[in-house]
């Protein structure tokens, strides 16, 4: 049982009631400020940390428990004598339990009208250092930094009469993780005017272990990063069993294509690439188009639409596999329908996609680089073709250019009336892309625009396209080959448009 604990508190969540449980237990109880004084207030016998260093608070109490009579007492290594020695000649007694959380760093950040000022003095100095010292001595110092650990300590301490040596490197492998979680916080505050700074501080937290990753012989885990979750990561699971590690690299990719469009939009993604994709005034009527991409590939696939899910999509969604459905909302209807879809998962997702820095391991180390969600700039794309383009054809080249950057390089998508009709996704030749996709189409290319992701080296690309009757080419441009293109399209009175700007994703 520990005969003394030291607590200072931000959060006051179950502190009186801890009080007076380690009261209770004969815990001699030291604290600061207006931890103390909640604790007064409970009724429970406190030591003010002044009397005990002998020195006030000071500095607007930036300053309390930095004292060699706080430190002392936590990190003197109670299995060698000299230290107990040293304790005693100082007159210390040690402290065994401390209870500490930290200032809301995060949450200040967070506030719109927080300024300069306020957020730095939310800058724990004491806290830390408390949290750190008591869990480096964790053989003999317990550290709680969370309210709802309290319960498990007061119950170690009523059933065991203490902690045992695994509880207390429980307690500080957590209280290392808060303050490394804190400090980056920090750091990245202040390098906020930095796109990619000198020291990229990352916390993540553990939200679950998958039972393996891409194959079953690998192990796996999902990781949340700290703070307020966003995107993919604040996403509600309303029923179903637990997700993947394919099912969340799926819905991954799957939101982020259907959150990029404003129309009612309908996406099917299998193995990171779209089936089918489509917008459409009604998502009844954009799934039946984006389903009719690739209905064969379709099964087994994740869906995710960007408005609510009604009942008459939710009914075309249940008369296919389909292992995951996304949605920002789900009408009571459509939960009614997709009830008896025993194994289905269903994700409400926050609308949007944050814009975020994108990480990617490499083999010892790690690349970044900022997310592929810049608006594009239609005014500044171009027509080097005889052959121009009306509205019409513009806005359905503008949706296959939208839907083909979510294609993995090299990347071939072919659409019709807004829906993507044949898809060549992965290949390391890009006439080869084209040819899987005219192929994937059944047909349905003939009268179809053509995206491709990067520019055509050379005429061969689009000449199989063309001949398989395509009637609108859009791409980058930029290519040594362009006039060589532009030749192919022209001779059969074809347009194309330029962007001047390229998709690949890898």
């Amino acid at each position: 049982m520990p005969r003394r604990a030291l607590i200072s508190v931000h959060d006051k969540t179950g502190l009186p009631e801890l009080g007076r449980a380690l009261s209770e237990l004969g815990v001699a109880i030291v604290s600061t400020g207006s931890t103390a004084q909640v604790l007064r207030d409970a009724g429970v016998p406190v030591t003010e940390v002044s009397q005990v260093t002998g020195f006030p608070e000071i500095l607007d109490g930036r300053v309390k428990t930095l004292h060699p009579a706080v430190h002392a007492a936590l990190l003197a290594d109670r299995s060698k004598p000299a230290h107990l020695a040293t304790l005693a000649e100082h007159d210390i007694e040690p402290i065994d339990l401390v209870v500490a959380n930290l200032y809301p760093f995060a949450e200040t950040v967070a506030r719109p009208d927080a300024g300069e000022a306020e957020t730095i003095e939310m800058i724990d100095i004491g806290g830390p250092t408390l949290v750190r010292a008591a869990a480096k001595n964790h053989a003999s110092v317990a550290v709680v930094v969370s309210p709802a650990d309290y319960g498990s300590l007061v119950g170690h301490l009523r059933g065991k009469g203490g902690t045992n040596g695994d509880t207390r490197r429980q307690l500080a492998q957590k209280a290392f993780g808060a303050i490394a979680a804190y400090d980056a916080e920090i750091s990245t505050w202040l390098h906020r005017d930095q796109i990619f700074p000198v020291l990229l501080a990352t916390v993540h937290h553990k939200a679950a272990d998958l039972r393996y990753g891409e194959n079953p012989h690998q192990r796996a885990a999902y990781y949340l990063p700290a703070g307020s979750p966003a995107g993919l990561g604040a996403a509600r699971q309303l029923r179903g069993k637990q997700l993947s590690y394919n099912n969340l690299l799926d819905s991954d990719a799957a939101w982020g294509m259907a959150s990029d469009f404003s129309e009612p939009c309908v996406v099917i993604v299998k193995h990171g690439n779209p089936t089918g994709l489509a917008v459409n005034e009604s998502l009844s009527a954009a799934y039946a188009n984006a389903l009719a991409g690739d209905p064969v590939s379709a099964f087994g696939g994740v869906v995710a639409v960007n408005a609510e899910l009604d009942e008459a999509t939710a009914r075309e969604i249940a008369n296919v596999f389909t292992e995951v459905v996304l949605a920002p909302r789900f009408s009571h209807e459509a939960l009614a329908v997709l009830e008896g879809k025993e194994n289905l998962r269903l994700l409400e997702v926050p609308p949007g996609i944050p814009r975020q820095l994108i990480l990617r391991s490499v083999a010892g180390g790690l690349l970044v680089q900022d997310a592929d969600i810049e608006a594009e700039r239609p005014d500044d794309w171009t027509v080097p073709t005889t052959a121009k383009v009306d509205d019409a054809l513009f806005a359905e080249l503008r949706f296959a250019w939208q839907a083909c950057k979510h294609v993995q390089s090299n990347a071939i998508v072919l659409t019709r009336d807004r829906a993507v009709v044949g898809v060549g996704a992965g290949q390391m030749s890009r006439v080869d892309s084209v040819g899987i996709a005219v192929t994937k189409s059944l047909g349905r290319c003939d009268g179809a625009v053509l995206a491709s992701d990067a520019f055509f080296p050379f005429r061969d690309g689009p000449d199989l396209a063309l001949e398989a009757g395509v009637v609108a080419l859009i791409q980058p441009g930029g290519s040594v080959g362009d006039d060589e293109v532009v030749a192919a399209c022209d001779e059969r009175g074809i347009p194309m448009v330029l962007t001047g700007r390229r998709h690949f994703k890898h």
